[in-house]
């Protein structure tokens, strides 16, 4: 697992407990234990969780061949799912296309017995890196 100083922090990301396993070469792997928060009513994994560990692993895999200082946002993702998460989820992201501004990438998750959870397709922006604290400007009601 990289160290806090090689790979971005992201307060959602640790609060939903999705551990880094590698992010390297244009691919990731994560994998994050289902606990009772993650579950639905079915008490099986919230959709919602799955594809925020499917957006971590595309965009982890994607931030991996990025120049550095430079950091990726989501323009669009699609996400099937095949059937239901349970146990331990493991997340595989991987980098299909790269451009100078845009990078595309594939990612599955399967559970703790290699069971197919669900796919997703995404487009990433390269966005430099902004200094943190910046003030963003309220849009005005009128």
């Amino acid at each position: 697992m990289k160290s806090p100083a090689e790979s971005p922090t992201s307060p959602f990301i640790d609060l939903l407990r999705i551990q880094q396993i590698r992010a390297e070469n244009g691919e990731s792997e994560l994998i994050l234990p289902l606990e009772p928060f993650h579950l639905n009513a079915w008490k099986i994994a919230h959709g919602g969780v799955t594809m925020t560990l499917l957006d971590s692993a595309l965009a982890l895999a994607a931030r991996s061949v990025a120049a550095a200082n430079t950091g990726v946002v989501t323009v669009e993702m699609k996400t099937n799912f095949m059937q239901p998460g349970q146990g331990c989820l493991r997340a595989f992201g991987r980098v299909l296309h790269k451009s100078s501004t845009m990078v595309y990438c594939e990612g599955e998750v399967r559970d703790s017995n290699d069971a197919f959870v669900a796919k997703a397709l995404g487009t990433f922006k390269f966005l430099r890196e902004r200094p943190l604290g910046r003030c963003l400007k309220r849009a005005s009601s009128g």
